[in-house]
């Protein structure tokens, strides 16, 4: 602000500087008095330019460091958002709305406090300055103003849904395109390239057109503000001439009147361009608002810590659905101890994964309670809670860096030394050495250069550093070759001691250690005991598959 009223003064001195100049020549004053007032000019010029550039730059840095604590909000709010939200958003609009509105709101908020309050105060001090020229010239001038700044103002929402649409068309366009690439083998695979095209194409002419209609809209507001300016200018000539015609006023003083209404085209120009960057930012707010009050399913709980030992797992009555008329889960049953191992098996769609999906709170059961080391899942906060869970899934995710950062999330606090620890202790410190740089092996993103086993190895190491009380194995072995899966069994066996497990397998043999096993089917718990009682029973499911296979289970 200091910058800002600074380098406001200093515009409004050079006029005056201007018509001592004009005024000295017209008395025919000495030249180097005219040399002096020259310099004088020179130096006011370049100070004004200086505040100007010092006061751009620390808007530019205010609006950064404001706009990217927005980003850092939205992404957090984001992540606090239940999977249903985020099952209905492509991550192309996720981006565009955490990074594109946003990058709008940094450009329009860097350039209005610096802009647009000068700017202001450039008119206020101007119209201030006419008036002390003459009352009746400085009150038309002030209508002038007031009403330019009035049709402004009542065009300023013009053109607010349309930069709306626009933003929306981006996000879709993007969001689109995000996902198409990402399967384009898929695409390619299927025929599927010219529908991809023609989308694309639909898609690009709804935003040409969306754009369009926007850009149409503001630019009514800048033709406006130029038909505006026209009518000043003639203001100006004619009150100048007037006054110096009556001899009221100097030569230098007209060309002062002259100067100072020419110089509100600037500032009156730039706040309409700010009035457009405002239509654009007052629909990037609106998003913004929008998804920050999208309320997410989950609630946290009051903070009841869960025990740092072994988890204990109980399902009391539990019903759940993804659709509230679509039911997957009814009314499951069901207590692991703590320690213990259960095996999980049950054709496609029997609910095995929702049950994983709901141990770790993605969703909330309709119906019943899930607890953890008895503790209820709605007690303790989100945080707390999926702190002492962890899951090995088919599809590890890795990331674009060393082995070192994929494996502690780019947390330096996590040393070496205990990196390689939990290799040891997990039987993997061979494979680990066996690597050309060891945790400096930079990986590619996707984890590119890597096996899904070796992406599987990776992800236990990841597990025994976080320490949980709960492991869940999703099918993680079961696109593994042999070799890899015997490597991996070893590892399984360690990082489950003094852990509870939850196997969910599509193969006999991933569970043949299991304390018990569970049988799911249309959402129902079929089966559920010892694994050596069921194995032992002729009539037990488990009993069957053993002797039929995987098959028997998919009869």
């Amino acid at each position: 602000m200091v910058l800002v009223l600074v380098g406001t003064g200093l515009q409004l001195i050079n006029p005056q500087i201007v018509r001592l100049f004009i005024n000295s020549t017209s008395e025919k004053r000495s030249i180097s008095a005219l040399i002096v007032i020259a310099l004088v000019y020179i130096v006011v010029a370049i100070a004004a330019q200086g505040t100007s550039l010092a006061a751009t730059y620390l808007g530019e840095k205010v609006a950064w460091k404001s706009t990217n604590a927005l980003r850092t909000d939205l992404a957090a709010h984001a992540l606090r958002l239940d999977m249903t939200f985020h099952h209905q958003q492509t991550p192309g609009v996720m981006i565009e709305r955490i990074d594109g509105d946003v990058s709008v709101l940094a450009n329009f908020f860097s350039h209005f406090g610096v802009k647009v309050v000068s700017n202001f105060l450039l008119l206020l001090g101007m119209l201030a300055l006419l008036f002390q020229i003459n009352w009746m010239m400085g009150a038309a001038f002030t209508v002038f103003t007031v009403i330019a700044m009035l049709v402004l103002k009542r065009m300023r929402n013009y053109a607010v849904p349309r930069w709306g649409d626009t933003r929306q068309s981006s996000a879709s366009l993007f969001g689109f395109l995000e996902e198409r690439l990402a399967g384009t083998e898929d695409v390619r695979s299927n025929g599927a390239t010219q529908y991809v095209m023609r989308r694309l194409f639909e898609l690009s002419r709804t935003k040409l057109w969306t754009d369009k209609k926007a850009y149409f809209a503001s630019g009514v507001t800048w033709n406006t503000t130029i038909l505006i300016f026209a009518i000043g200018t003639g203001m100006a000539w004619s009150f100048g001439a007037y006054l110096f015609w009556k001899g009221s006023i100097s030569l230098g003083t007209a060309f002062l009147i002259y100067m100072y209404v020419n110089m509100l085209r600037t500032p009156v120009e730039q706040i309409a361009q700010q009035f457009q960057d405002l239509q654009k930012a007052q629909a990037c707010i609106q998003r913004t608002q929008q998804f920050l009050s999208i309320d997410s399913k989950l609630v946290d709980g009051p903070g009841k810590e869960l025990p740092k030992s072994a988890l204990a797992v109980e399902f009391d009555n539990v019903r759940f659905g993804y659709k509230e008329d679509e039911i997957v889960l009814k009314g499951i049953n069901f207590c692991l101890e703590s320690g213990q191992k259960l095996g999980l098996l049950g054709r496609t769609g029997s609910g095995k994964s929702t049950i994983a999906q709901l141990l770790f709170r993605f969703y909330d059961v309709q119906q019943g309670s899930v607890r953890l080391g008895g503790v209820d899942a709605k007690l303790a906060t989100i945080e707390q809670w999926r702190s002492r869970l962890a899951i090995v899934t088919q599809e590890v995710q890795l990331f674009s860096g060393t082995i070192r950062d994929n494996l502690t999330f780019f947390n330096p606090a996590i040393s070496d030394a205990k990196i390689l620890d939990a290799f040891e202790r997990l039987g993997l410190l061979e494979w680990l050495n066996s690597l050309e740089n060891g945790l400096d092996t930079q990986l590619g993103a996707g984890g590119e250069g890597l096996s899904a086993g070796q992406g599987q190895l990776l992800a236990f190491a990841r597990i025994y550093l976080r320490d949980p009380g709960l492991v869940i194995f999703d099918e993680a072995s079961s696109r593994l070759d042999p070799a890899t899966e015997r490597l991996l069994s070893q590892a399984v066996e360690r990082l489950l001691e003094n852990r509870t497990g939850i196997i969910i397998a599509h193969r006999l043999q991933t569970i043949q250690r299991v304390d018990h096993v569970m049988i799911l089917d249309q959402g129902k718990i079929i089966e559920y005991g010892k694994r050596e009682e069921l194995k032992r029973s002729d009539t037990s499911r488990y009993a069957q598959l053993l002797r039929h296979g995987m098959e028997a289970l998919l009869a």
